[in-house]
């Protein structure tokens, strides 16, 4: 029997234009054996989560560069409580302040991860979030 993939939710929201690191996760994900869907460019947290909720995603990642993360991270946040998926573990990267972090953490943000982060830091950090350890 063949183990489903991990389901990845990669969304840039905001204003910000500069997709290009969102798209090298996303890649490097696919490439790790994840189901990766994007949304695209100037996504609202009401279209991130309803895309999650129509993707059956197991954890969304937000691709954050305008220091919009403290407005944004919230509104998501409360969303997915609505929706009565609070299970969906939610990561940031981006540009965050080492100040904003653990209000970020308090807030329910599983990871955030900043420039220069290695792609196999998110890969293995995910797959712990996700599969709680299992190797199965």
């Amino acid at each position: 029997m063949e183990e489903r993939k991990i389901r990845v939710l990669v969304a840039k929201p905001g204003l910000d234009g500069h997709d290009r690191g969102a798209k090298v996760v996303a890649r490097a994900l696919r490439d790790a054996g994840m189901e990766v869907i994007y949304t695209g460019l100037r996504q609202t947290p009401e279209m991130i989560a309803e895309a999650a909720l129509q993707e059956d995603v197991d954890i969304i990642g937000l691709s954050i560069l305008s220091g919009a993360h403290m407005a944004i991270a919230p509104r998501l946040i409360e969303l997915l409580k609505q929706y009565d998926m609070v299970d969906v573990p939610v990561f940031i990267g981006g540009i965050v302040p080492n100040d904003d972090i653990p209000i970020l953490k308090e807030m329910g943000i599983s990871e955030v991860f900043g420039p220069g982060t290695s792609t196999e830091t998110i890969i293995n950090c995910i797959r712990e979030v996700v599969l709680g350890g299992r190797t199965d």
